[in-house]
Formats: C-alpha cells, sequence, structure tokens
C-alpha cells in the first residue's frame, strides 16, 4: 500500500518533483497531525475527568454538550487566554524551547506509525529505533523546563525525569528488541506484518500472531515501563503534585502549561501506539477498517493508563529506582535472553 504522502500526491496530482512531494508530505503530516491532537483534545479535557470520576463514583463534568463533552471548548480558551507570567532568574531561551520540544517529539513520533487504510507517513528500514528516539527527546525538553525555571521544585522534577526515564527507557527498548529478534526487521510495516500470520486455530477461529500472544511476558513488562516513560502512576514522579507541587512545570503558565499538557498526553497516544504496533497487530482487525481497529487499541491503552492513576499508589523515588535497576532491567534481559533461545532453536 502506497504511504500517506503518495497517496496524496495522485490524489492531488502534485507528485513527481521535490517541491511537490514535499507539500504532499506537509499536507500528509497535517492530517495526521490534527487526528492525534483530536484524540488528545478528548483525552485531556474530558475524558480523563469522566475515567477518574468513574472511579471515584462522582458525576464530573456533564454541563456543556452530551455527557460534558463540549467542556473542552471552554476550558482551551480558558487556559491560553490567561496571561503567560515568566519569573524572574529563568534561562529564557531554554525555558521558552522546553513546552515545544515536549509536544513536538511526540508528534514527530507518529511519522513511522502505521495506522491502516493508508495512513502511514514514512516506512524507513530503521522505523523502531526512530519512534525510540523522538520519545526520548522529550526527557530533554522536561530537563530544560525544570532547569531554566529557577525555581528548586521544578529542578527536583527534572532530575527526577532524568533518574527514571534512564531506569524504565533501557527496559523498555531491550523488550522491544525482543520482537525485533523475533521479526528480523526494525521496520514498523514489516513487524505488523509478521504478526498478520496465525498463531493457532481454536473452535474453527484463527488467533493472530499477535506478540502480545506470542511472549505475554514481554507485553506485560512492556506495558508496565510504559506506564513509567509516560508519568502514570505509580511512575508520575517527576510532577509528584503532593511533594514537588508540579515538578518541571511549576512555574508554567497559560499556552506554554497548555503545551506541556498537551505533550503529557500525546505521549500517552505515542506509547499506546507503539503497543499496539509491537504487541497488538497494528490495525489490523475484523470487518471494522484498520484506522478504527488502531484506534480502539490506543484507546485501550489510554483507559489502562487511567486506571494505573486512579488505583495505584505512588512510588518514592527510591523504589521507583529500584525497581527499575533491579527488577525491570534484569526482566527485560531474561526475557531478552529467552526469545533470543527460543528463536534460535525454532528457526
Amino acid at each position: 500500500m502506497a504511504l500517506l504522502p503518495e497517496a496524496i500526491g495522485d490524489l492531488l496530482g502534485i507528485g513527481g518533483t521535490a517541491a511537490t512531494d514535499f507539500v504532499a508530505a506537509l499536507l500528509g503530516a497535517a492530517l495526521v497531525g490534527t487526528l492525534m491532537l483530536t484524540n488528545t483534545a478528548l483525552a485531556g479535557p474530558w475524558a480523563k475527568r469522566k475515567i477518574t470520576a468513574s472511579f471515584t463514583d462522582r458525576i464530573a463534568i456533564d454541563r456543556i454538550g452530551p455527557a460534558g463533552i463540549g467542556q473542552i471548548i471552554p476550558d482551551a480558551l480558558r487556559l491560553m487566554s490567561k496571561e503567560l507570567i515568566v519569573p524572574d532568574g529563568v534561562d529564557r531561551p531554554a525555558w521558552d524551547l522546553a513546552p515545544f520540544i515536549v509536544a513536538g517529539s511526540a508528534l514527530m513520533g507518529f511519522a513511522v506509525i502505521p495506522m491502516g487504510n493508508g495512513i502511514h507517513l514514512a516506512d524507513p528500514e530503521t522505523g523502531l529505533a526512530y519512534v525510540f528516539a523522538m520519545a526520548s527527546v522529550a526527557s530533554i525538553g522536561l530537563v530544560m523546563g525544570g532547569y531554566a525555571s529557577n525555581n528548586k521544585y521544578s529542578f527536583l522534577g527534572g532530575l527526577r525525569a532524568v533518574a527514571q526515564n534512564l531506569a524504565y527507557e533501557i527496559p523498555l527498548v531491550l523488550t522491544a528488541a525482543s520482537v525485533v529478534i523475533f521479526t528480523g526487521t526494525l521496520q514498523m510495516s514489516e513487524i505488523v506484518a509478521v504478526q498478520s500470520e496465525t498463531l493457532a486455530t481454536v473452535g474453527g477461529v484463527a488467533i493472530p500472531q499477535w506478540f502480545a500472544f506470542v511472549n505475554p511476558f514481554a507485553f506485560a513488562l512492556f506495558m508496565i515501563a510504559n506506564l513509567a516513560e509516560v508519568g502514570r502512576n505509580p511512575f508520575d514522579i517527576p510532577e509528584a503534585p503532593t511533594e514537588i507541587v508540579a515538578g518541571y512545570q511549576t512555574e508554567y503558565s497559560s499556552v506554554y502549561f497548555v503545551l506541556f499538557y498537551l505533550g503529557e498526553f500525546i505521549h500517552i497516544f505515542l506509547g499506546g501506539a507503539i503497543i499496539a504496533t509491537l504487541f497488538l497487530g497494528g490495525p489490523a482487525g475484523p470487518v471494522l477498517p484498520g484506522i478504527v481497529w488502531f484506534m480502539i487499541k490506543i484507546w485501550g491503552v489510554f483507559m489502562f493508563t487511567q486506571w494505573a492513576r486512579s488505583a495505584l499508589p505512588r512510588l518514592r523515588i527510591d523504589q521507583l529506582i529500584e525497581i527499575g535497576w533491579k527488577g525491570m532491567l534484569v526482566l527485560s534481559f531474561v526475557n531478552l535472553l529467552l526469545t533470543a533461545v527460543i528463536v534460535g532453536v525454532v528457526q
């Protein structure tokens, strides 16, 4: 299937030159970006509140629009119309750039994610490495925001973000490497294609070769490490409102706060997109179009993160680091070794 920019170029009849291909790529990126920002707009101001309210037996927002969904518009206007307060003593260039880095890095990660029905911007042979690299760039934004704010609580939040990402990104990448060993490729479309094969047939029903079924241990490890990567309970240490106000984003207001908030939820959906691609067959599914199944899967991951946020208590920083280095890292190496042995024996 043609990539999205190629399909747009053919549809509009503008392909064939570097300039027109660039325009088609921009249009494709705008389409994918709008799609993910729309999901984020639903998740942040509305779905998060409704889900948390259901866990705590409250009503949540219900005044504007069906089930309160219209609350998204006044919330966005309220936040973006607030005064942007710049504290004394901030490192202004770094302070200004940090929110854009956090939000932009996650959006760039979607460039290589196959979403089904031709919604796929690029398909490089190193796609998996690229998406992890983009997800990791957010850590730079968190550190910049914490350091540049000239606030001890922000600085602590930035340091915690670095410590947490180091402790959990390594297990995250090692667990993904077990999928690479199984498929023999870093190309996202090929990883999805391998999962389209049949693992087993039970009662006449074909069970797909999704890696969540092939290696549920790796799937569980990745889900836990992803919680730490996106900063959801019990791993929300970089913000920890009851300890350090709001961590790295304490001194941010108005549109800059919106960008940090937006970046947080885009990263949750990027994590869900990576999980769907590596372990849940990407956009594969019966009857419904691929893009619909893809959205169902990433929203399922989002629901899991919100369950964790409501149900699990926050860890102490020493507990978090110990679990990462002494638990997750060891288990991820064990999983990688076992996968390599099993693949070697089977092949």
